[in-house]
């Protein structure tokens, strides 16, 4: 089965039905914070694949960047640890979503000083190169393109493979 979403577009291909979601988040340092909402997120086990699909993501995203004449973006530990955080609860609770995205940024923010933070989120399922399915997703979705090209310094990406193959995606973007 193929499967593919980045919240808000379904899109048909070829006679089969992936589904195409898309969600993309932007945020300035300036914005209010919502509620807190407790979530149960189980612990999460970077196994030798998925830290090479995070790796892929970070090459890829930054090729892209540099093929524009953008700077390319660093890769930050914490960063990326909120990035997994949120991808093992996207696969926990088989949704995606950016629930959650102003903690996440609160926790960052307690390391990293930054002035705006952004938020592409994806999963996908089937496909020969997940990366590449969902970067393409993102590339082909005006949002999730600005936050790719925006005005960022530094990254963080969290993969998740359930025991079903889906893969879940969190890039968050951070401008310090």
């Amino acid at each position: 089965m193929l499967k593919s979403r980045l919240l808000t577009t379904l899109t048909l291909c070829g006679g089969v039905l992936p589904l195409l979601w898309f969600s993309a988040l932007e945020r300035s340092a300036a914005m209010a914070t919502s509620p807190s909402r407790p979530h149960q997120i189980s612990s999460i086990s970077s196994t030798n694949e998925t830290v090479a699909i995070e790796q892929a993501v970070f090459e890829r995203i930054n090729q892209y960047r540099q093929a524009r004449g953008l700077s390319p973006l660093s890769l930050d530990s914490a960063i990326t640890q909120q990035s997994r955080l949120h991808s093992q609860e996207m696969a926990n609770r088989d949704a995606i979503s950016h629930d959650g995205f102003e903690q996440r940024i609160a926790r960052i923010a307690e390391i990293v000083t930054h002035r705006s933070a952004a938020e592409n989120v994806a999963s996908n399922q089937g496909y020969a190169d997940p990366v590449e399915k969902a970067i393409d997703g993102w590339l082909n979705s005006p949002s999730h393109r600005q936050n790719i090209e925006g005005t960022y310094d530094a990254t963080g990406i969290g993969v998740v493979r359930t025991p079903q193959g889906e893969y879940y995606f969190t890039q968050i973007f951070i401008l310090r």
